[in-house]
């Protein structure tokens, strides 16, 4: 029987979160061939080694450097046996039996590209990112410049999808994220490049390129510890702004030369701007 499905986590610092979402996994992937691949990049905190004999199926890889997220899912999925590919994050844990209906789900798709869930906070807030376009001139002014009063920018996170619904979208995050080995390959993975952030939007992006559908399954959801992994400093601002510059210096520098010059000035703008928010 060939595997169906290889569950792709990388590890950095979270512990804690680690083993919940791999206890989640343990408790609601049913009915399904799987394994789990787990890749730690260079942790500075040795703990995570504790879970080796706790949690012998999965397979844990030890990575000496740090090269960023990109690099680490694509030397994990490097070894993995699936079909299918899911990429999820450690501060997340799975919620319900859903695994067999995605599955099955992505098979009756022609041309699926990937696929993601409803993601909602500790509080149980629905987190927007979970359903998005890929930025453009206007979706990214109105995310950039309107954030300040809420995070709501309609054309940017889908909110005429409904949280529940089933529905082709242009962008799922990298939290959770479903898609075939053989076409994850095909169409290069995640671009290396990104060192953390962008990669999915990217990622999504590729699929839409090559002639792929992506899709966001509301009917099933994920807890996202969000931001617990992440400290909001300079350096997370650098990679997060840096991230979306190298976005649109590959596909709008060229192309679209008026809609980068705005997107390069409206992103330093924002930069600025949260730069001494932080002071």
């Amino acid at each position: 029987m060939n595997m169906k499905l290889s569950v792709i986590i990388v590890n950095y610092n979270v512990t804690r979160l680690l083993r919940n979402c791999l206890f989640s996994i343990q408790n609601y992937i049913k009915g399904v061939d799987y394994e789990v691949v787990v890749i730690d990049n260079a942790s500075t905190d040795s703990s995570w080694n504790e879970l080796i004999p706790k949690f012998p199926d999965v397979r844990f890889i030890s990575s000496d450097t740090n090269g960023g997220f990109s690099k680490a899912n694509n030397q994990a999925i490097d070894t993995a046996q699936g079909e299918y590919l899911l990429l999820l994050n450690p501060d997340t844990e799975l919620e319900g039996f859903y695994m067999k209906d995605l599955l099955d789900f992505a098979d009756s798709q022609q041309n699926f590209g990937c696929l993601g869930v409803r993601m909602h906070d500790e509080e149980g807030k629905f987190l927007p990112e979970s359903k998005r376009s890929v930025p453009d001139m206007f979706n990214s002014f109105e995310k950039l410049f309107t954030s300040f009063r809420k995070n709501n920018s309609k054309s940017y996170y889908r909110n005429d999808i409904g949280e529940d619904a089933v529905a082709e979208v242009e962008v799922i995050t990298g939290a959770f994220l479903l898609a075939k080995k053989e076409i994850y390959q095909k169409i290069g993975g995640l671009d290396e490049t990104y060192f953390m952030y962008g990669e999915d939007i990217d990622l999504c992006y590729t699929f839409l390129r090559n002639g792929y559908k992506n899709f966001y399954y509301g009917k099933a959801s994920i807890l996202h510890h969000k931001g617990e992994s992440t400290i909001r400093n300079e350096v997370y601002l650098e990679r997060f702004y840096g991230a979306m510059q190298i976005f649109i210096d590959k596909y709008y520098k060229e192309t679209k030369p008026m809609q980068y010059s705005f997107l390069k000035a409206g992103l330093k703008l924002r930069h600025q701007i949260e730069k001494i928010r932080l002071k």
